[in-house]
């Protein structure tokens, strides 16, 4: 992937501007720009087992929760997001905030961040209030070492895997597939 590829997700409000990828690091670093609308939050809790992200606002405000520790953070401010830390972030102003990122180590992350849109414009087009129980499994096993759930994450990741196996031949499991390939 060259830089400055734009990843949009019309459900969470955000804008990914890939500044680093991969391939242009070694796999060290994946550093992209975050656009958060107003009201623009991730869609979920979650953690990066392997990886740690730092977030520096450069425009706007912030609202971050890492681990138990809630903050608002501003233009300047640096939120730093250890492995394997539950964490959350939203936009609660009414101008759009952006945010530098960088995940290290890389990983699949941009994969996954593309794969996410692809998802959430599938989603949208569909007017569905949720996920696919079947794109949710198969999205979990493909990248779980990017991200896993807050809680009871070993059970979840072995549902998540009892699912994909299920849905992956399946009608369900091809059309992830075409989403992710086309991301």
């Amino acid at each position: 992937m060259s830089s400055r590829h734009v990843i949009e997700n019309p459900l969470s409000g955000e804008r990914i501007t890939i500044r680093q990828a991969a391939a242009q690091t070694g796999g060290a670093l994946l550093a992209w720009e975050l656009e958060l609308a107003p009201g623009g939050r991730v869609p979920a809790s979650h953690a990066h087992p392997g990886q740690e992200e730092i977030f520096t606002v450069l425009e706007g405000r912030m609202r971050f929760r890492v681990g138990w520790r809630r903050q608002i953070a501003g233009p300047g401010d640096t939120v730093t997001v250890p492995p394997g830390t539950v964490h959350h972030f939203a936009n609660p102003g009414l101008v759009p905030a952006r945010v530098a990122v960088q995940t290290r180590p890389a990983l699949a992350m941009q994969d996954l961040l593309e794969t996410a849109a692809a998802l959430a414009r599938d989603q949208h087009a569909a007017a569905r209030t949720r996920p696919r129980l079947s794109d949710l499994a198969l999205f979990m096993r493909d990248f779980e070492r990017e991200v896993a759930a807050p809680v009871l994450p070993g059970l979840l990741r072995l549902a998540a895997r009892l699912v994909a196996r299920l849905a992956g031949a399946s009608r369900p499991g091809q059309r992830y597939r075409r989403l992710r390939d086309g991301a």
